[in-house]
């Protein structure tokens, strides 16, 4: 009975995983091939302004430092935009190695669950030898 509730945790774990990196995916895919038409909100970074009651309390240096730091930080966001879509096909491959290396440790942790139960089935009875063993003294 052990045995099946703990490889039931390990699949439905397993499940979890899978739909969760379906699911991170699907928004990562979408977000990376659509990353293209966000670049009209970078050249918006020129219009930030700090709220009037913050700007009465932070210096005209910090408030000018700040403009000139994100104008000039606004072409390189642009330009990783647009670079974006070529990342579609290594963020597929990217996906699945870190799903199959997790699917591998969820094998591994169901199987070592399985040696821990039978280990523990042997030393069940109260005594410090195994069951096998009893036979030999």
């Amino acid at each position: 009975m052990l045995y099946t509730l703990s490889w039931f945790v390990v699949l439905s774990i397993f499940v979890l995983w899978s739909l969760a990196a379906w699911a991170f995916h699907s928004v990562a895919l979408w977000a990376v091939s659509s990353a293209g038409t966000f670049t009209s909100t970078t050249s918006a970074s020129a219009s930030l302004r700090l709220p009037e009651g913050l700007a009465l309390w932070v210096p005209s240096e910090i408030v000018q430092a700040m403009t000139s730091l994100l104008s000039g930080l606004a072409p390189v966001v642009e330009g990783l935009l647009h670079a974006a879509p070529a990342l579609v096909s290594s963020l597929t491959v990217a996906t699945w190695v870190i799903w199959g290396l997790g699917s591998a440790l969820l094998f591994f942790l169901g199987a070592g669950a399985h040696r821990l139960i039978s280990i523990w089935g042997r030393y069940s009875d109260g005594s410090r030898t195994p069951t096998h063993a009893k036979g030999i003294r």
